[in-house]
């Protein structure tokens, strides 16, 4: 992982790796994996058959953490919102998991984020690639080999204020109905973070 100053504020920035091997590094080239057309618009349709799952958490803070490496107990996993570290995991593609801390200062911002776990077969990942550099704008795409799905997303809205609410879509497993549940998450929810950044 990089640091990069962005903006004038230090930023976590994503790292890319090259290469044709199955290990979970993720090439910042373009995919030429073809996306599925859209087929559901509707975010409940959506996720109901992907066979996946909608979790809401109500945000317990909108603190700032002093240390990157502070622990915070998020009541999701992957986390969605709450205490978070000073500087934000910058939008794009990750070849490392960056710590949840960044990830959640990015929510705040109005970023979804889609994790993934690094064990799915090259040609998931690859379609997970290609639905992020298909609509590039306030996205994160992150691999995370702890967590109780094969894909998931999240995002941290404004409501209700002051602190908002943690979104979560979690999916036990990996289908081509998934890009559907993906794409209604990152519509309903990309850019209503409670402290909007562009």
């Amino acid at each position: 992982m990089a640091l990069a100053l962005t903006a004038g504020a230090l930023a976590l920035a994503p790292t890319a790796c090259g290469g044709d091997d199955d290990s979970g590094a993720e090439s910042s080239g373009s995919s030429a994996q073809e996306l599925p057309a859209a087929k559901i618009t509707n975010l409940a349709e959506a996720v109901d058959a992907a066979g996946c799952e909608l979790v809401d958490t109500k945000a317990d803070s909108r603190d700032h953490v002093a240390e990157i490496t502070a622990r915070v107990d998020y009541p999701t996993n992957p986390p969605t919102a709450g205490k978070h570290f000073g500087a934000a995991a910058e939008d794009g593609i990750y070849a490392e998991t960056p710590p949840d801390i960044t990830v959640v200062h990015s929510h705040e911002h109005g970023r979804v984020a889609i994790w993934f776990k690094p064990g799915l077969p090259r040609a998931d990942r690859d379609g997970l690639h290609a639905l992020v550099e298909d609509d590039f704008d306030k996205m994160l795409l992150i691999p995370r080999a702890e967590m109780p799905f094969d894909v998931a997303a999240t995002a941290w809205n404004a409501e209700p204020e002051p602190l908002g609410t943690g979104r979560l879509l979690g999916c036990p497993s990996f289908s081509r109905a998934t890009y559907d549940a993906l794409r209604t998450f990152r519509d309903e929810h990309r850019g209503k973070g409670p402290e909007p950044i562009p």
